[in-house]
């Protein structure tokens, strides 16, 4: 059961490692590349990540830029990121589009925030999904007759465990996101 207890910490992982993706996708007042990075462009009549028609750079704290290699897809990308929601607005400058990042005002953080918090719910949702998942086997174990009933009491117990510690590093991760949203 051991092995099912690696796979659980592995998928509860991944479940970190996506909200945290998530949380780099989140705008604050700093560049950052990967604020571009997961925005999908029409380039050669089907859809691509941003990272696979150019090179995205932040040479300022408050300036990204995107190295566009085809001459050709400069005003797709340029298309791609102003509609992408996150309220930026590109400049093509020949196989370069630069993107300025506005200060956020008070109204758009505390949307962030929300934002954020409901990345963190998905994510904590995605934990439990998981404990469900180990919990289900534990009890199919006992079933079986694979595991007693005293194991199967002592591992829920772990996977419980595994859970919480995994929510906490969550919510860690929610208020560490929040304070950098809402530093001014």
């Amino acid at each position: 059961m051991s092995a099912d207890m690696d796979d659980l910490n592995r998928r509860m992982e991944g479940a970190l490692n996506t909200l945290k993706s998530d949380f780099g996708g989140l705008r604050t007042g700093r560049a950052s590349t990967s604020l571009l990075e997961p925005i999908m462009v029409e380039a050669y009549g089907q859809q691509m990540p941003m990272s696979q028609v150019g090179t995205i750079s932040a040479p300022e704290p408050r300036l990204l830029s995107v190295q566009v290699w085809d001459k050709g897809t400069v005003s797709f990308v340029e298309k791609a990121i102003r509609e992408a929601g996150l309220g930026l607005n590109p400049m093509a400058d020949g196989q370069m589009v630069r993107v300025p990042l506005p200060e956020l005002n008070e109204e758009r953080r505390e949307e962030l925030v929300k934002i954020a918090g409901k990345y963190a719910e998905q994510g904590r949702v995605a934990v439990r999904n998981v404990r469900r998942d180990g919990m289900d086997q534990l009890k199919k174990g006992e079933k079986d007759g694979e595991i007693s009933q005293d194991e199967q009491k002592a591992l829920s117990d772990d996977v419980q465990k595994l859970t919480d510690d995994y929510v906490a590093k969550i919510d860690e991760a929610l208020s560490q996101k929040e304070a950098e949203i809402r530093q001014v």
